[in-house]
């Protein structure tokens, strides 16, 4: 890799062209062998020169807020997969499957299901 590469990449053109490429849902690595460079020069360059952070930063931004929209308005529109999606990760307090409850909840909820047990037996009995 010839010395100074990293300039033709600060040029206004190849700053659009990485804009483009994040725009178009291109990975970082994907990114790097556009650029014929290898990744670790990718990250190491986006650590020096912020016109190609920035560049990169702001596409991925842009596409992303669009997805986001997407995912919403899907949702909206009665999709309930994009709707259990945004639920979970928006709302995971709520949402989320795996959720660690308060250890009085636990408890709370084992004499619950000892009560229920009891009435179920009782039930069965009588």
């Amino acid at each position: 890799m010839a010395k100074g590469k990293y300039r033709e990449w600060l040029e206004p053109d190849n700053l659009k062209l990485l804009e483009g490429w994040a725009r178009d849902g291109l990975t970082d690595e994907e990114i790097a062998r556009n650029m014929g460079i290898n990744i670790a020069t990718l990250y190491r360059w986006k650590e020096k020169y912020c016109e190609i952070c920035e560049a990169l930063k702001k596409s991925k931004e842009a596409v992303d807020y669009k997805v986001e929209n997407a995912l919403l308005q899907s949702a909206l529109a009665g999709n309930t997969t994009a709707q259990i999606f945004w639920l979970k990760n928006r709302r995971p307090d709520k949402w989320r499957d795996n959720r660690n409850d308060a250890p009085e909840q636990q408890e709370a909820l084992k004499k619950l299901d000892h009560n229920l047990a009891g009435i179920d037996r009782v039930m069965e009995d009588g």
